[in-house]
């Protein structure tokens, strides 16, 4: 069965129309929107609420830890995460300062953070999934004061050094 010519432009006006419009969402994203999903998604951790926690990152989501092995997929990390959620406390981190760009209708930040590990470094990109703004990368590091380098880089030498043999093999 054969479309019509009118039909087919209809089906192609409405196609592009949905793509432009999800294109409009995604580079009309606020600040304070972006400010309420990282609060909200911080928040949900602290009081060991998955369901929030994890609706707040899109399907395929990644987040990278500060270990070097961590680079999970949403779902990895979520079972990683599980057992922190269930004991009723998984982790708090408190942003101390935050840096939200937009460009070209990608929106990504970087934030300082309060944490039980110290000052750590959270970083990432959202994006519009069904309509929401969610967290689809995320980076966590922690922050190291230049004059301490030396000292944390002879005490995880060993390591790292059997680690990169891994990775090389």
């Amino acid at each position: 069965m054969s479309l019509s010519l009118g039909m087919q432009k209809t089906i192609l006006y409405f196609v592009l129309g949905l793509v432009m419009t999800s294109c409009a969402t995604i580079k009309n994203v606020s600040n304070k929107q972006v400010n309420q999903v990282l609060d909200d998604w911080h928040d949900a951790a602290a009081r060991a609420d998955y369901e929030t926690y994890f609706s707040l990152m899109t399907q395929n989501a990644v987040f990278i830890g500060t270990d070097a092995t961590e680079n999970w997929s949403r779902t990895e990390f979520e079972a990683f995460s599980k057992p922190y959620f269930d004991r009723g406390k998984a982790w708090s981190f408190t942003p101390l300062e935050r840096n939200i760009y937009t460009k070209n209708g990608i929106t990504y930040f970087d934030e300082l953070l309060e944490t039980q590990m110290g000052i750590c470094r959270g970083s990432g990109v959202l994006f519009v999934e069904n309509n929401q703004l969610k967290i689809a990368h995320y980076v966590l590091s922690i922050a190291v004061p230049n004059e301490n380098v030396k000292s944390l880089t002879q005490l995880k030498k060993d390591w790292d050094q059997q680690y990169i043999s891994k990775l090389k093999n």
